[in-house]
């Protein structure tokens, strides 16, 4: 099995006191009054609910995170890119009053006002006539979804012989049984044993650990696997690995579209990371002007509550019988209120305007930081409000995990405050900060890990 990772420091140590409108820290870290939390979860939880930064979260407001001990982190998290929309915003808050005080806060799949709301705002947030959504719990629910649907689809329309659902390497699709399956990450699927021969991935055209960005690849794989393009039922791929992140060269994602369509394959874009307005457009396909079949959503959806959906082409969408694609809180009234406030407000511009703006100077200071120190950032990517930097071992070029945690929990000490560490091998350096983010707190930001930087590159 894979080796558990390093795990951050829950000894309490003195850090230089920070006091800047966006960062606070003034006492020890982790704070020694928390050590109690942490014990008592140490007893009830198992070890795999653990290793983030050890900060215990009180309240969090636009781009900042608090705790009770008055310390203040500037976030790059977003809680995992959920809170695009920023922490705790306002106007999600009162429409999730209002539903509370009805009170209506279940319903299993029985109608409700506002899940039609939300699904007729869904299909209209894609730029395609007859497409459909259906509500889910989580990411890994739609990405499982999409599975079922496109082997559905290829056995229903081709028989059994339509079989492979094609994916790729360093995927990462969810911790379900299907999503694992369609991942691209050897470690996730190791407690699986014998995999399903019908799950094949190729590589990723990320310019990084894949040089060759050509079409020809993917081609040159399905070959060399004796896989012929009319027995693939379905494509999928993040729009952008979250690994990295990594993007598609806009001809290799356009000669996959049409490849797909030529062999009637569906293709699916996992949009749980990178959709709503987090890289400056609604959704990641959008910046490759293509037209997939099926789209998965979560975490952004609702800026705070569990949620996910999948989109796509009616005639696909409609493959299973009424009561047989659903789950217990599909269209659960309080995330599909937070949903509704959330894309209303996203549907206002700014957070793509703003997305768009600081897209840059993210791109620019990550830059900056590789060809400051080439030798220890193997690469850099961003699009929008999501990048990423590759810490890699100055010698040898391969992956440095150790220095990625060091880095990041660094950060936190100085009251910028990440998610752990990603990547194949937990050496990518991600930011993703809520969209609401102004110009002067990015760039404190990027002053901080410039510090941090320069002190463990030293």
């Amino acid at each position: 099995m894979a080796t558990l990772k390093r795990k951050y420091s829950l000894v309490p140590t003195e850090v230089s006191p920070v006091d800047t409108p966006f960062r606070r820290i003034q006492t020890k870290l982790p704070v020694p009054e928390s050590l109690a939390l942490f014990d008592l979860l140490s007893k009830y939880e198992p070890i795999s609910m653990q290793g983030q930064p050890p900060v215990v979260i009180d309240h969090s407001e636009g781009c900042q995170v608090f705790d009770s001990y008055g310390n203040m982190w500037l976030d790059w998290s977003s809680g995992v890119l959920i809170s695009n929309v920023g922490n705790g915003d306002s106007e999600v808050r009162e429409a999730l009053k209002e539903v509370i005080d009805k009170p209506l806060l279940s319903t299993y799949v029985f109608p409700h006002l506002r899940r039609a709301e939300l699904a007729k705002l869904l299909c209209e947030s894609v730029p395609f006539e007859d497409y459909q959504a259906f509500l889910l719990s989580t990411g890994s629910e739609a990405t499982e979804n999409c599975i079922k649907l496109a082997k559905t689809y290829g056995m229903k329309k081709y028989g059994p012989q339509k079989k492979f659902f094609i994916s790729f390497h360093n995927a990462f699709h969810g911790r379900t049984l299907g999503a694992q399956l369609a991942g691209g990450m050897p470690s996730g699927k190791m407690w699986i044993g014998e995999l399903d021969p019908t799950f094949v991935q190729v590589p990723f055209p990320d310019g990084y650990r894949t040089k060759d960005l050509s079409f020809d690849l993917f081609l040159k794989t399905l070959e060399e696997k004796g896989i012929k393009g009319s027995q693939v039922c379905g494509v999928m791929s993040e729009s952008f690995q979250g690994v990295g992140p990594h993007f598609f060269p806009l001809p290799y994602i356009k000669e996959l579209e049409a490849w797909c369509k030529k062999n009637d394959a569906l293709l699916i874009m996992d949009e749980v990371q990178s959709g709503f307005c987090r890289t400056g457009k609604w959704f990641m396909f959008e910046h490759y002007d293509i037209k997939p079949d099926l789209i998965a959503c979560g975490k952004g959806i609702s800026g705070s509550l569990p949620l996910s959906a999948v989109i796509g082409r009616k005639d696909v969408m409609n493959l299973y019988a009424p009561g047989s694609m659903t789950s217990t809180h599909s269209g659960s009234p309080l995330p599909v209120t937070a949903a509704i406030a959330n894309i209303k407000t996203l549907k206002r511009g700014f957070h793509m305007q703003n997305a768009q703006k600081l897209g840059l100077v993210l791109k620019e200071g990550l830059e900056a930081l590789q060809k400051k120190y080439p030798r220890h950032i193997g690469h850099v990517s961003a699009l929008g409000l999501v990048g990423g930097m590759q810490i890699v071992k100055p010698d040898t070029f391969e992956a440095d995990p150790d220095t990625a945690l060091n880095i990041n929990e660094e950060c936190f000490r100085r009251g910028l405050l990440m998610f752990a560490p990603v990547g194949a091998q937990g050496e990518c350096i991600k930011i993703a900060p809520p969209l609401c983010i102004t110009e002067e707190a990015l760039r404190e930001g990027f002053s901080v890990i410039s510090e941090v930087c320069a002190h463990i590159f030293k």
